[in-house]
């Protein structure tokens, strides 16, 4: 049997406004752009994806099932600006067909500077899902799928979580597939709680994903057009190759990023047809938490060290690439700790300010790697140039340590 696990990321930051050295006014954030970009990509791809996804599971009477993790930054505007997809959102949760994960918060890198502020913002977002969804999330997916081993150790510390996503990165895997469920090495003794039958590792299968998430509209890709006969063909061929098609991407592939033109909705709503009658019997689609009750871990996946589900690299460098990066960071989490005892003692905006900041899109808007080549990065940034987006950080941190200092 093969069972398509079918998870979407749905993110999007807090966009700085132009902030000059002579700013000092605590209003850092760019509403207006962030709110055009909130209503732009709703109407591209949260209503109808989600649209599409509430009539394939009422096709269907359940059988289809599928998954998200939707950060806090990305909640907070959808709450402000675009109510009714919460609602859809809500009533897609409603047919039980779908699971929410969760997360960090705010879409924040701080596993790797502050385990605190990691935890702190992992409770946040939990008791935001509780709030609008009614639900507490029982798999984590950390930012960007940013997994090392050490990730698995700490929320099976906490008791909360039974399963990780995270990418499944050949060099780690080697001769084996990323279509079974795994568990992370042993904890270390030192590791207090870190309870390694708690934990179960999904991973993603990236080729598969990026056939819909990144190739789907390539008309130079020899598998354009790709159809619904095609894909599900090959989520069929994993059987006796494993039992798993970890289908893992970003929502607005559907739509925005695959334009509609391109088709993309309609074969999203024929897929599920296409796999459930290739093989009839043998295929079905599940949610993260029943693949990890359903199916028994084969071995150890093994991730010493930090990976991604970014660039071909699968590592950190599209956030911690460059120097600019590396300072930026630093300096960030640097003010952990006078941010938070600036809260309690009369700032109640500055902690909220400070966590925005902590997004990971600001990072990336400073990759440098293939800026020249107009790549992905370049795609999402708002700045010109990374060297604007360092600066303009910057700038806004250097207010944020002014206000820290106060009183």
């Amino acid at each position: 049997m093969t069972s398509v696990c079918f998870y979407f990321q749905v993110h999007q930051p807090f966009r700085l406004r132009r902030y000059s050295v002579f700013d000092t006014d605590p209003f850092y954030f760019d509403d207006h752009a962030n709110r055009q970009i909130c209503e732009k990509v709703a109407d591209k791809c949260y209503r109808p994806a989600t649209r599409t996804l509430l009539d394939l599971v009422r096709r269907h009477d359940g059988a289809f099932r599928v998954a998200f993790a939707v950060t806090g930054t990305a909640l907070d505007q959808f709450q402000r600006w675009t109510p009714d997809v919460v609602e859809l959102l809500q009533e897609l949760m409603a047919t039980g067909a779908c699971e929410m994960l969760g997360e960090t918060s705010h879409h924040a890198l701080s596993f790797l500077f502050s385990r605190e502020e990691f935890l702190a913002q992992v409770t946040e977002h939990e008791e935001q899902i509780r709030r609008l969804f009614g639900t507490t999330p029982r798999v984590f997916r950390n930012t960007e799928l940013t997994y090392a081993n050490d990730v698995a150790w700490a929320l099976a510390g906490t008791g909360r979580y039974d399963g990780v996503l995270c990418e499944g990165v050949d060099r780690l895997l080697g001769y084996r597939s990323p279509n079974y469920v795994y568990v992370p090495p042993p904890a270390p003794e030192t590791t207090p709680g870190a309870l390694r039958d708690r934990i179960r590792l999904l991973l993603k299968n990236y080729r598969l994903s990026d056939d819909i998430a990144f190739r789907f509209s390539d008309r130079g890709w020899v598998e354009w057009p790709l159809t619904t006969e095609r894909f599900a063909a090959w989520v069929n061929e994993i059987n006796g190759d494993g039992y798993l098609c970890n289908l893992f991407m970003d929502y607005e592939t559907l739509g925005e990023h695959q334009w509609a033109e391109t088709g993309i909705f309609e074969f999203l709503s024929a897929l599920p047809d296409q796999v459930l009658s290739v093989n009839p019997g043998h295929n079905d689609f599940v949610t993260p938490s029943e693949a990890i009750a359903r199916y028994a871990p084969v071995g150890e996946y093994d991730a010493p060290d930090m990976t991604s589900w970014a660039d071909t690299e699968r590592d950190l460098s599209a956030w911690l690439g460059n120097a600019m990066q590396e300072n930026a960071a630093a300096e960030l989490y640097r003010l952990e700790k006078p941010v938070k005892t600036r809260a309690a003692t009369g700032d109640e905006h500055i902690l909220e300010d400070w966590r925005k900041l902590t997004t990971s899109d600001h990072l990336y808007y400073m990759c440098t790697k293939y800026w020249a080549d107009g790549d992905v990065h370049k795609y999402f940034s708002p700045y010109d140039s990374p060297y604007d987006a360092y600066i303009n950080f910057m700038n806004v941190l250097d207010n944020i340590r002014k206000r820290s200092e106060v009183g």
